[in-house]
């Protein structure tokens, strides 16, 4: 067995019931990821359309695929052909396009909106005190589906710094379940990544993307 089958073994034994695992394939190759389902992963994350595509062609449908990174407007077209959801809407021209891509396909494509919970310029996201209106204006949208909502937290440092983000996360999330809107079921809270995701969970992560700790560290 593999160092990757052997994480991916330990990640899944550690993780409490309800919890799903997001491996986040970027930059790994379609041999690392294989070896990854193989060991019992569902769901793939990818942070860039040609690395998915890529990856896609050999792998298929055996496994969901998110798209975990900024989506850009021109990407959409091929996002869709691939993603079984979008973690990462941040806007709401992205929101239009993603809605004008799947009309024309015939599909709904499952959302989750991007919290940017540490109010950081350098991140994406929207700003938590936005998040209501921006999810309210996407209910006339009918080939999106908002399932919930993510945050990325700090990448690096001590994990309980990232612990008031998850809370401002989750305290969105809850908020949002709670007001019954047309177009949204809040069935995940996508926080936490390799350093972080035991304090996501306390926090109440369902949804946990996971890189590093699968895979080892980055090529370059």
């Amino acid at each position: 067995m593999s160092q990757i089958e052997d994480n991916v073994k330990a990640i899944l034994a550690e993780l409490p019931p309800g919890v799903e695992l997001v491996a986040a394939a970027k930059a790994r190759t379609p041999n690392e990821i294989q070896e990854a389902i193989k060991a019992g992963v569902k769901i793939i994350g990818e942070n860039y359309i040609q690395e998915a595509i890529n990856a896609y062609q050999i792998i298929g449908r055996q496994v969901k695929w998110h798209f975990i990174g900024h989506l850009q407007r021109n990407k959409v077209k091929k996002a869709i052909d691939i993603f079984d959801l979008i973690e990462t809407l941040d806007s709401l021209p992205l929101a239009k396009e993603i809605d004008k891509r799947c009309g024309q396909k015939g599909k709904v494509m499952p959302v989750l909106i991007e919290i940017n919970s540490g109010r950081e310029p350098q991140k994406f996201g929207v700003l938590p005190e936005d998040v209501e209106d921006f999810v309210r204006q996407l209910a006339s949208f009918s080939h999106l589906r908002v399932w919930g909502v993510m945050t990325m937290g700090p990448a690096f440092g001590d994990p309980e710094d990232a612990r008031p983000y998850f809370q401002e996360t989750a305290r969105i999330f809850n908020h949002l379940k709670s007001l019954s809107l047309p177009h949204v079921e809040m069935k995940y809270l996508s926080m936490g990544m390799s350093n972080s995701y035991q304090v996501a969970i306390e926090e109440g992560a369902n949804l946990v993307r996971l890189g590093t700790v699968i895979f080892g560290p980055r090529p370059g």
